[in-house]
Formats: structure tokens, sequence, C-alpha cells
């Protein structure tokens, strides 16, 4: 059955029970909201600035979201979204010919379908010449989310396939929020991510302790607490365990949120931090977010510099689909009370 709802201005549709109400938009595909009905909060990132539906976005019109090629996509950004099939900005011709920043599975039209607490979605991506397929299913307090891309061209595909999560207030607090991952060997972004970068660009290091440009350490298991900061590190998921997660800790709110997904399907975390340093319209020095980024490839960039790089670690940077094939994934997010950060996420 096909249900419509509005959520923030946008159309939507939602799955609930007793615990959890998920909503999910109808441009864009975007899982909006997993909101705890205990404490009333999501743990996922509502912008700062209004939300319109991407098919409505005209640049000389709406100049409040910048006149870059990410435009369109923050008018209509919100919780987690899919980055397929790229993770990262476009080359100067594929911005001409329109695509748009983590590609266009975040802005076309999905149809949405509700059953019960099930949930299914279809979208084709003209750009890209891929379909999506995704299934979402609430179980207590987890919601399993299984995924397929189908490559309809006659042309084996290289595509970066990144699940964008990003945490924002009033889950996310400065100095507060705590962050565990299954990560190990982790690099910092290799150049200038932003102007408030506090952490020394192109440094390698273990999980969770990162290397400032001062000489010290930071140790990424706390959201930071500096009045204004940017940063992003990737991180290769332990390959000694079936399932890669992380785990993100409300001390105020009592509550636990995260992901769990197999490692072969997605060997990389990145960690994005956004802390009141983009000036830029629409970020206008006002937005507190923290991106857990789970995916294919460990890096945002362009498509021939992620094709360029082949390898970080010795592990693969993105992912073949074959001509004519279809490839399906399974993660789980899960929403918990909880006194303090569980160091592990079990299937429910």
């Amino acid at each position: 059955m096909s249900v419509s709802r509005e959520y923030r201005g946008r159309r939507a549709a939602i799955v609930e029970n007793d615990d959890v109400r998920v909503t999910v938009l109808e441009e864009g595909g975007h899982i909006a909201e997993i909101l705890d009905k205990r404490s009333g909060v999501n743990p996922l990132w509502t912008p700062p600035w209004k939300s319109i539906e991407p098919s409505t976005y005209l640049r000389a019109r709406h100049t409040e979201y910048g006149s870059g090629s990410d435009a369109k996509l923050l008018a209509g950004i919100m919780g987690h979204n899919l980055c397929v099939d790229i993770f990262g900005g476009p080359s100067d011709e594929e911005a001409a010919a329109g695509l748009t920043p983590h590609g266009d599975a975040s802005i076309v039209p999905y149809e949405l379908e509700v059953a019960g607490q099930a949930m299914s979605m279809r979208a084709l991506l003209p750009l890209a010449e891929l379909r999506i397929e995704r299934r979402l299913e609430l179980r207590d307090r987890a919601i399993s989310i299984r995924e397929a891309i189908e490559n309809v061209t006659a042309c084996d595909r290289p595509i970066g396939w990144t699940e964008h999560v990003t945490l924002g207030p009033p889950f996310l607090e400065k100095g507060l929020t705590e962050l565990r991952a299954s990560a190990t060997r982790s690099k910092v972004f290799e150049r200038a991510f932003g102007v408030d970068d506090y952490l020394l660009a192109g440094a390698t290091f273990d999980w969770p302790f990162a290397p400032r440009v001062d000489g010290g350490r930071c140790d990424l298991r706390r959201f930071t607490s500096a009045t204004a900061s940017s940063a992003y590190t990737a991180h290769l998921m332990d390959a000694a365990r079936e399932h890669a997660f992380f785990v993100a800790f409300s001390p105020r709110a009592r509550l636990a949120f995260g992901c769990l997904w197999q490692r072969r399907d997605f060997p990389w975390l990145g960690i994005w931090e956004e802390n009141h340093s983009r000036s830029r319209a629409p970020w206008n020095g006002a937005t507190l977010a923290c991106g857990m980024e789970f995916g294919a490839s460990p890096m945002p960039e362009s498509r021939r510099e992620m094709i360029d790089r082949g390898r970080l670690f010795d592990v693969p940077t993105y992912r073949w689909i074959p001509a004519k094939s279809r490839v399906e994934v399974e993660y789980w997010a899960i929403i918990r009370d909880a006194d303090a950060v569980p160091e592990l996420l079990d299937l429910p």
C-alpha cells in the first residue's frame, strides 16, 4: 500500500511501533528520522536550513543553498542518504551533465510502499543507469535494511557505494557524545578539508588516536568540544570480525544508536565532522553534524580519484557491479536505551 505523509514540509512514508518511528523522504530516499519515542530524540541530522523537494530546485531561484554542484543535494538532504555511484564530488564534466556530489541516488524520486512495519523503496538512477531497491523492516528497536543495486548496462561498473549516516543535535552534543567503531588502520583526509582543520592531513594512525596539527593526539571516541572544527578520517574495519559496526551514545538522552553490517560488503567507515566551520550558504556557520559513513570507499573523492587510488592499506577502494547484474547487501540500524556506550551491537 502506498502511503504519503509529510515530514518537515517533505513528502514521506512512515513505519512505526510502540518504541520507534522511521521516516523516509520520497525524493532522495533519505532516512530522515529514527525516533526513539521514550526520549523523543532522533539521532539523525536535520539541517538547520529549510528543506525542499529536489525536483523543485532551481539554481537561479534557490540561491540560499549556494552556487556549487552540491546545492541541489543540500536543498533536500536529511539524516541518512545513499551515495551511489560516487562517494564525493563529480568532475567538472559530470557536474555540467547534471551529476551532484554523491551521485543521483540522493536526489531522484523513490516509489515508497508500506505494509505493516515494512517499507519498500524503488528508484531508477537516470544518470548512473542503475536501479535501486530497498526494504526496511522494523523489528522491535532494530531496523533491517536490505539494499540491492542493479546495473542495467552491458558494461561491468566500478562504483562507490556508501551509507552516509549523519548524526545531529540534540543527540549530538559537543564534548559529550561518545563514538565506538570496529576500526583499525586509519588515515586523515590527504588535503585541506575545511578552514578549521585540526588533524594532520594525510597522517596514518591506529584507531582511535589521530595525530593533530599541533603535534598532539586526538581521541576520536568523543565528539569534539572545540568552538569550530572540520575533519574527515577514513577507517578500515577489523578484518578479524565478520560484522563491522559503529555505535554512538548520548549521555543526556541515555540513548545508544548504531549500525551493523557485513564487513565484506562495506570495509570502510568515514567520520565526517562539521562543527560550525562552513560559513558559505547554506551552512552559514550554524551546522553541527557527525557523519558515520560506512561503505565501499574510504575517502570522499571524484570517480577518477577513486579508481586511480585503487587500494588503501591493500584493500580495494570501490566495488564492481557486473554487466546486467544485481548486488545485494543487508545491514541493521539499532536504537536502544543505555546508561553507557555499548562496545558492540548484536543482531536482534
